[in-house]
């Protein structure tokens, strides 16, 4: 006899940097509390995190979403900015100020420039950049969870986010920057033309990757970036195939809210790729799996009810529940209502 609702041993999350790592902190909480049904503290949660915001600078590899992630689960983030190390000193992005090094604009902390060290020293030796974010999580997940949070890249490959914006000096009218340049220098405050993911075409998963969505009793979508985080993933070839072959429900969260994205920039990279900026029509972007997408069920915020309409008939369960991550419970009820519209049925 089935149980009811069926048993959640393995879920896999497709996860950006900020917005990604505040739901999976209120997943876990839900699991260990039982307020996600079918989940217990023993449910085994693999974080397939974007990589495409990485780059080089000063000589060391960074990687932000990664880092995010396992600062956030492992309890040294920072909680007031979000990201980076809790307790941080500057001194170091200080004395490269004095010495006029570029980029001024980008800061690495005194203490999150270890992570740095340790994660470019073992990719110079030869590691993937899965075996070195395995060794980082010795210190950063294993003593919370033990071995049931399992932080994957989506690739070991080289990809980087690239974003095309208006320059009346260059003879193309344009100029492509990277991500980081156009976040955090520029702060998403100028239109973007394009989004280019450079690399993305020769890439492949990362080992677990697709073993991970496909031996899944769930896969979640969070309110992460629907362009240049959860978008990237989907885009390396393979991961995209693999969400709509899986025989787990995949559902997924809404970051927009009423009209505007609840962190991040959202707004401006929906609009660059020519998607309405609306709860609905981001679901509707991501697509049904029975018409081709990769979606089973999309949450909404309450404020947004108006529109489950168009996403059933879209071919998805949608229903509209409160969507702010203002503390774990609210968090974890949002987790439980994901798994709630997709286990409708399953028994």
């Amino acid at each position: 006899m089935s149980s009811f609702p069926p048993p959640l041993r393995r879920i896999t999350v497709l996860s950006g940097g900020v917005g990604g790592a505040r739901f999976l902190q209120g997943l876990l909480h839900g699991l260990r509390t039982g307020a996600v049904p079918g989940g217990s503290a023993a449910t085994e949660v693999t974080v397939v995190a974007n990589t495409a915001d990485d780059w080089w600078i000063h000589g060391l590899k960074v990687c932000p979403d990664l880092d995010t992630v396992m600062y956030t689960l492992g309890e040294g983030i920072d909680v007031e900015r979000g990201w980076g190390r809790r307790d941080e000193t500057w001194s170091a992005k200080a004395e490269l100020e004095a010495y006029g090094v570029e980029p001024t604009w980008f800061g690495l902390g005194d203490r999150d420039i270890a992570t740095h060290l340790v994660r470019t020293q073992m990719l110079e030796a030869g590691f993937t950049l899965s075996q070195v974010t395995e060794a980082l999580c010795r210190r950063w997940l294993t003593p919370a969870h033990g071995d049931t949070v399992r932080l994957l890249p989506m690739s070991d490959d080289r990809v980087e986010t690239h974003i095309a914006v208006a320059d009346p000096d260059s003879p193309s009218g344009r100029s492509v920057i990277h991500f980081q340049e156009y976040w955090v220098r520029l702060r998403a405050a100028v239109p973007a033309e394009a989004v280019l993911a450079v690399g993305q075409d020769a890439a492949t998963p990362a080992p677990g990757v697709l073993e991970a969505i496909a031996e899944a009793d769930l896969v979640v979508l969070p309110p992460s970036n629907p362009v240049v985080s959860v978008g990237t993933i989907l885009g390396v070839p393979g991961i995209r195939d693999a969400v709509r072959a899986t025989s787990a429900p995949v559902v997924g969260l809404s970051p927009i809210v009423g009209d505007s994205h609840v962190h991040g920039m959202a707004s401006q990279m929906l609009t660059s790729i020519g998607v309405e900026v609306s709860a609905g029509a981001v679901g509707v972007h991501y697509g049904s799996r029975s018409a081709g997408g990769v979606l089973d069920g999309w949450l909404v915020d309450s404020r947004d009810a108006e529109q489950v309409r168009r996403l059933e008939e879209a071919g998805l369960r949608a229903r509209a529940v409160p969507l702010m991550m203002s503390d774990l419970d609210a968090t974890a009820a949002m987790a439980a209502a994901a798994v709630a519209l997709v286990s409708d049925g399953r028994a």
